[in-house]
C-alpha cells in the first residue's frame, strides 16, 4: 500500500497521489537494492494501472463490445535481472517471498500469491525462450477486487520478464499473454477486457474494445464534456473470483447461444452470444426461457448501451453517459443476476448520491467495489455520504472495507 502522509491532505487529490507515488517509488527501488543486493542502475519500475468498465459489463467473454478507462491507481513492480534463471519476489501487500526457477514453473497454488508471476513465465515461454529471471518487490494501492488488479499484476510481470530478456513484444501480444495467464494457467474464463484496457488505454480517452474482432480504438473526451472524477467505493467483500458464480454465468450464456444458433441453423458456430446478430436475437429470443433468457437479454441490451454510450461520450453528454452506466448496473442485477447483496446495496447508495452521474458495480459484481462518475465539486461530500450510508446498511462489511477513493483517468501500463 502507499499510505499518504497527513501533510499531503492539504493538496488536491490528484496532486497528492502523484507526489506520494514519486516518494514511495524511490523507497520501492531502495527495498529491491537492500533486499537483493543488486546494482541500483539495473532496477526498473513498471506501472500497471487499474481499470473501470463504464459500459460493456459481463459481455467481453461473449465477444461483445466493451468500454474501459484506467485510473490513477496502479500496481507497481520494481525489478532487476536476477543474473540466473531464479525468480525471487517480495511484496508490500502480501506475506512471504516468492522463489522459483523459470526452468521449472510450479503449478497453480490456490494459497500462493506466486500464481501471476508463474503464469507470466508460462505464458511467455509458450512462444519465447526465457533465459533471465528477476528479483523484485511489488506494491499496490488497492487491496480489494473489482478493478482488475489481477490482470494488472499479470501485465506488470510480463513487462518485467520481457525487459530483462530483451523481448520486443507488441501490445496485442501482451494482451494474449495475459489472457493465457488467466485462462490457461489459472483456469478463469474471462475475456480480454481487463488486459486490453490496462495496456491500451490513454488519459482522457474512452477505450472501446471489440472482443469479436479483437480490435480497439480510442474515443477522445469531448472538450464540451463537463469534468468528472471517479469514485471507487469498496464493499469489504474479498472472495476470490474463481469461488463465485462467474463461471456459472458463462455456462448460462453458452446455453442461450446454443439455442439461438440452433434456431437460425448455425449449430456449428461456437456457442457465444456475440455470434448472434441483434436482428436474429429479436426474431428468436422469445424461444429462450429461464436463466439463459435473462443472460441473453443482458448481453444484447448491454451491447446497445455501449453503442449509445460511445455516441454520448463523443458529443460530451455526461448526463446521458452516466444514465447508461446506471442502467448497465441495473441490468447486471436483474438480468445477469450478478453481484452479492453488499455490492448491490453499494450500487443503490451510489445511484442516489448527490453529484453522481452514473454508477455500477465493477468486475464480476460478486466482490470488490462499485464505481461511479461524479461531479468533482461534490466528490468529497459524496464520498462521506457513501461511507456513512454503507456503514448503516452493511456495518460488518463496511468495517472490512477500504472506504471510498476519489480517482481520475490515466494512461495505460508502461515502464517508468
Amino acid at each position: 500500500m502507499f499510505p499518504a502522509p497527513s501533510f499531503f491532505s492539504l493538496f488536491p487529490d490528484f496532486l497528492r497521489v502523484l507526489v506520494v507515488n514519486l516518494l514511495n517509488l524511490d523507497k520501492l527501488k531502495s527495498e529491491v537494492q537492500s533486499r537483493y543486493g543488486v546494482d541500483p542502475s539495473t532496477i526498473q519500475i513498471v506501472r500497471a494501472p487499474y481499470r473501470i468498465c463504464p459500459l460493456g459489463a459481463h459481455i467481453d467473454h461473449q465477444l461483445g463490445p466493451v468500454t474501459a478507462i484506467v485510473i490513477d491507481r496502479a500496481v507497481y513492480l520494481a525489478f532487476a535481472p536476477s543474473g540466473s534463471s531464479k525468480v525471487r519476489l517480495a511484496s508490500q501487500t502480501f506475506q512471504g517471498e516468492i522463489s522459483f526457477s523459470i526452468e521449472k514453473v510450479p503449478p497453480k497454488d490456490a494459497e500462493s500469491w506466486a500464481n501471476y508471476a508463474c503464469g507470466a513465465v508460462a505464458a511467455l515461454q509458450s512462444t519465447h525462450p526465457l533465459d533471465e529471471g528477476i528479483v523484485g518487490v511489488t506494491a499496490g494501492q488497492i487491496t480489494e477486487g473489482g478493478l482488475s488488479s489481477s490482470a494488472a499484476i499479470g501485465v506488470a510481470y510480463l513487462m518485467a520478464f520481457e525487459a530483462v530478456n530483451g523481448l520486443d513484444v507488441s501490445p496485442e501480444e501482451n494482451i494474449e499473454f495475459d489472457r493465457l495467464i488467466e485462462n490457461e494457467y489459472l483456469g478463469l474464463r474471462n475475456g480480454i477486457l481487463d488486459q486490453s484496457a490496462i495496456i491500451l488505454s490513454r488519459d482522457r480517452n474512452l477505450t472501446v474494445i471489440d472482443c469479436k474482432t479483437v480490435s480497439h480504438h480510442l474515443v477522445p473526451q469531448s472538450d464540451t464534456m463537463p469534468p468528472f472524477s471517479i469514485l471507487v467505493a469498496y464493499s469489504g467483500v474479498k472472495d476470490a473470483l474463481v469461488s463465485t458464480g462467474y463461471n456459472t454465468r458463462v455456462d448460462e450464456c453458452a446455453e442461450a447461444a446454443r439455442s439461438l444458433l440452433h434456431a437460425v441453423g448455425r449449430d456449428d458456430d461456437k456457442p457465444l452470444l456475440g455470434n448472434i446478430t441483434q436482428e436474429e436475437y429479436e426474431e428468436q429470443g422469445g424461444k429462450l426461457s429461464g436463466d439463459p433468457a435473462k443472460r441473453a437479454k443482458h448481453f444484447f441490451t448491454e451491447s446497445a448501451r455501449v453503442t449509445a454510450g460511445i455516441e454520448a461520450w463523443e458529443r460530451g453528454d455526461l448526463l446521458h453517459f452516466g444514465q447508461l452506466i446506471s442502467e448497465s448496473g441495473r441490468s447486471s442485477v436483474e438480468n445477469y443476476e450478478s453481484g452479492s447483496e453488499p455490492l448491490i446495496d453499494l450500487y443503490n447508495i451510489l445511484v442516489e448520491t448527490d453529484g453522481v452521474y452514473g454508477a455500477r458495480f465493477s468486475g464480476g459484481g460478486f466482490r470488490g467495489c462499485s464505481i461511479a462518475l461524479v461531479d468533482p465539486a461534490k466528490a468529497e461530500a459524496a464520498a462521506e455520504h457513501i461511507v456513512a450510508r454503507y456503514a448503516a446498511k452493511q456495518p460488518e462489511r463496511a468495517a472490512q472495507s477500504d472506504g471510498v477513493l476519489i480517482c481520475h483517468t490515466a494512461d495505460g501500463a508502461g515502464m517508468m
